[in-house]
């Protein structure tokens, strides 16, 4: 077939803009609520820090990703989430799995291998799993999740439950195929997925702007006419009022959205990372800047919330994270006949 004359293709109309969601306003918290936040981010980084430590003392095999330094982003938009709505993610898990309501003992005994883990000690650090929580994994193929997280859009509009898919992916993810095979099905079907890009500015070692030709990831899904928004991730008020906006658009019947939430991880890819394609003084610079809890400590502070308040909260955190890490040493590993069971489910 000939092809067209270039001024012919050039003289065709542009496609007709999609309608765009609103500038998300930081979210109007109270005292009570800050202080929410504030304990729902200590818990993650102080959660974390114990995994690193129990990495390091060869309790916890294989691979393990700290979520330190994020921790606004999964506070701010899973706290608006209603029962109705599922979570998944990829491997970066443990502080997610944590806001939807799985206890830290259940966390860290998996991340043991123990069998009272939340997945009997088969899932470990990067495939954690309870339908029970919504929470439907960690996921440790780079970007699997998105496809998933799909279907769980898919799910919730064909059961008409009124609910929403919190997907998250990473900025190296972004950059996967099935991620558009995803985007082009849910626009299509106007299915009530949020695509969140946790954009911590390196994909393993390489900077996103090194491996992304558009490095502004919340235009990712313009040309499906999927529209994002590129959120502060270091901001846990700014991370709210973006789930605010994209919840409402999602369940006004709109489609899907994208969320770019710009955030920074403090420590490697992962434990066997040394990270030293950055500086520490790269590292150390966002954390005098940016530090999400700090940042709400200060806010806090400016409310009436004394010193004394903040450290029983921190001494409370603490005790919580330890007796976690007791229970997932002292409670015994799975059974080996435990290898053959939950490997078929079968479905009538």
């Amino acid at each position: 077939m000939a092809q067209a004359p270039a001024s012919r293709i050039a003289a065709e109309p542009p496609l007709p803009n999609c309608e765009r969601p609103g500038e998300p306003a930081p979210y109007d918290a109270s005292k009570e609520e800050l202080l929410s936040f504030y304990k729902d981010m200590l818990l993650i980084r102080r959660f974390e820090e114990k995994a690193g430590q129990l990495y390091g003392l060869g309790l916890i095999g294989g691979f393990c990703h700290l979520y330190i330094g994020q921790e606004a982003v999964a506070v701010g938009l899973q706290r608006a989430l209603s029962d109705k709505d599922s979570v998944i993610t990829g491997y970066r898990d443990h502080g997610h799995m944590l806001l939807s309501g799985i206890p830290p003992s259940d966390v860290m005994a998996e991340l043991t291998g123990r069998a009272a883990g939340i997945s009997k000690g088969k899932g470990g650090s990067m495939h954690m799993f309870s339908v029970e929580h919504k929470f439907y994994g960690g996921h440790g193929i780079v970007g699997a999740q998105v496809s998933l997280g799909t279907g769980l859009g898919f799910a919730h509009k064909y059961r008409g439950d009124g609910g929403v898919c919190l997907a998250y992916f990473g900025d190296g993810a972004a950059n996967q195929g099935q991620v558009y095979e995803s985007f082009n099905m849910a626009e299509l079907w106007k299915l009530p997925v949020i695509y969140v890009i946790e954009n911590n500015q390196y994909a393993m070692g390489t900077s996103v702007n090194r491996a992304s030709s558009e490095d502004q990831l919340y235009r990712r899904g313009e040309s499906f006419r999927i529209s994002g928004i590129q959120v502060d991730g270091m901001d846990v008020l700014a991370c709210r009022g973006a789930a605010e906006e994209a919840l409402a658009w999602v369940r006004a019947g709109k489609g899907p959205i994208i969320l770019e939430m710009k955030t920074y991880r403090y420590r490697g890819h992962s434990m066997s990372d040394p990270a030293k394609y950055r500086s520490r003084d790269e590292v150390q610079a966002v954390r005098d800047k940016s530090d999400p809890i700090e940042h709400v400590r200060k806010l806090l502070e400016t409310q009436g919330v004394g010193a004394d308040e903040l450290k029983k909260i921190e001494t409370d955190i603490r005790r919580t994270v330890n007796e976690a890490a007791d229970f997932a040493e002292q409670t015994p590993e799975p059974d080996p006949a435990e290898l053959y069971t939950d490997v078929l489910v079968e479905s009538y």
